[in-house]
């Protein structure tokens, strides 16, 4: 979103880690509790986040309406849902971005550092797949110059550790479930869901059912 301002960076910081900690909390709104501090914390993080959305739309349309020949707003993610068009010709609204940008920054939070714990969990456990792994890796290496970095290019290479890291995932997903409301009626199972009613969802369960 490219604040560089370090008193915001840390006001977000502080505001992400409330929320982050509110989700894995025992769900008691009251005052003295992690989940109440994480629900605060998000108001607080959506109002600020709206406002640099705002912003944003401000300097986009001046550019805009400069007619300037390059420009100098920064081509991030912020940027391009601000420019995203589907194809009804409909934009996303200031509160779907928000909710959208709040959402990818959880999802990269702890579910990445949980699946390369377990990446490096199932290599150590399975040496046939680490030696696939580190093959792969090696041949890549060899490709590139002493100080050259890795690449998209590279990156596409990994097939097979690619195929490792899913697998991870499906066997020990960092997310392991979630809620969803009932919009209508409906049976599953056997078992009568009224509208409204939330349903548990779990993904550990659905992506090992073929097992």
């Amino acid at each position: 979103m490219c604040i560089e301002k370090l008193e915001e960076v840390v006001e977000f910081e502080w505001l992400f880690d409330a929320l982050a900690s509110a989700l894995i909390s025992i769900p008691i709104d009251l005052p003295w509790t992690t989940f109440h501090r994480g629900v605060k914390a998000s108001r607080i993080f959506q109002e600020k986040l709206l406002q640099v959305i705002k912003q944003r739309k401000i300097n986009m349309m001046r550019e805009i309406n400069s007619e300037a020949s390059s420009t100098t707003t920064a081509q991030d993610l912020l940027f391009h849902m601000l420019s995203f068009v589907d194809e009804h010709g409909e934009r996303l609204d200031d509160q779907s971005i928000a909710n959208q940008i709040i959402g990818l920054l959880l999802a990269g939070h702890d579910p990445a550092s949980s699946a390369i714990t377990f990446v490096v969990k199932y290599l150590a456990e399975l040496p046939l797949v680490y030696d696939g792994v580190f093959k792969e890796q090696m041949e890549i290496l060899k490709s590139k110059g002493a100080v050259d970095s890795l690449n998209w290019d590279d990156i596409k290479k990994m097939k097979y550790s690619w195929n490792v890291a899913c697998e991870v995932i499906r066997l020990a997903p960092p997310t392991h479930g979630g809620f969803r409301d009932a919009i209508k009626d409906f049976n599953y199972a056997g078992f009568s869901i009224p509208r409204v009613w939330k349903v548990s969802k779990s993904l550990l369960k659905y992506q090992l059912a073929g097992e």
